[in-house]
């Protein structure tokens, strides 16, 4: 079993914004618009982001939230010379410094909210298709983006989510 000490490598982690290396944020999506960044979101146990499209949706497991690790967006970004935009992953998180698929299946904390990871959260045709270009097929997005493109988590505690939040073991 792997600590979240052990995942951190020591270091602390925090949810990312796209301005300032040290600093973090959430965004949203509300069911009409585009996705947008926060400096502090309300989360509900059970129910996830208030205002976000999929808030107290309950389709799929680990519907609540959404989480995606700010090196991967910036491999892709830098990769495909794409215009620095952390909202093109359509991820509610962006984190710094934490492996998210060592979280499949425990439980950690940004800030006071309590979260518990439940599967990868693996890209769909959808995504393709939003980071697809005419050098970059769909299908091409999906496979260079399997397996890192973060992590669905169940909200077990309600309260703010806000602006460089730290990202702890549960304990």
């Amino acid at each position: 079993m792997v600590r979240l000490s052990q995942t951190l490598g020591g270091r602390s982690a925090t949810i990312q914004a796209q301005e300032k290396a040290n600093d973090s944020g959430a965004y949203l999506q509300s069911s009409v618009g585009p996705q947008t960044e926060h400096e502090c979101v309300e989360v509900v146990a059970g129910a996830g982001i208030k205002g976000d499209r999929y808030f107290d949706r309950h389709d799929e497991p680990g519907q609540n939230i959404t989480l995606i690790e700010a090196e991967e967006i910036e491999a892709f970004i830098s990769e495909y010379r794409r215009r620095a935009d952390f909202s093109i992953s359509n991820r509610n998180i962006v984190t710094r410094g934490v492996k998210l698929n060592d979280l499949v299946g425990r439980e950690f904390m940004i800030g006071e909210i309590k979260l518990r990871g439940v599967e990868l959260c693996e890209p769909c045709l959808g995504l393709g298709k939003a980071l697809a270009s005419p050098e970059l097929p769909a299908a091409q997005v999906v496979k260079r983006l399997l397996h890192k493109a973060g992590l669905r988590a169940d909200v077990l505690s309600s309260g703010s989510l806000a602006r460089g939040a730290k990202i702890t073991n549960a304990a």
